[in-house]
């Protein structure tokens, strides 16, 4: 059963080596280091029988007057797609952004060729 939970810093070679493996776009080590400084509470995994098979790394726009968080990435292994994990990790996210950091919008950007990523947040999640 899949269990979604705040990260700790125990799982960010996880978080890397899953980012490393699903998407284009990857970062080193210290940009997780500093991102679970920064906001310790928009970091989420999704475990399935203790092994992490996702993750959403959220942030928020300090520089508007208003509190605004944003979505900079979120992965799902293969092996574990269509299973609902990717809704649930970012239900937990804008959860956290709404009810610890008090956003009132969260923002997200999708390759336009990702046409199963699209249909998540436009359909299921309700992004425009």
């Amino acid at each position: 059963m899949v269990c979604v939970r705040q990260a700790t810093f125990d799982d960010l070679l996880d978080i890397q080596n899953i980012n490393a493996v699903c998407l284009p776009e990857n970062y080193r080590l210290n940009f997780y280091i500093n991102h679970i400084l920064t906001w310790p509470r928009l970091l989420h995994v999704a475990e399935d029988n203790r092994k992490i098979v996702g993750y959403v790394l959220g942030s928020l726009d300090e520089e508007l007057s208003y509190c605004h968080g944003q979505i900079a990435s979120l992965a799902v292994l293969r092996t574990h797609r269509n299973r609902g994990y990717a809704t649930k990790l970012m239900r937990a996210a804008e959860q956290a952004m709404r009810d610890v950091y008090g956003a009132g919008s969260v923002s997200l950007h999708v390759r336009k060729m990702n046409n199963a990523a699209f249909c998540l947040y436009s359909k299921t999640l309700g992004y425009k």
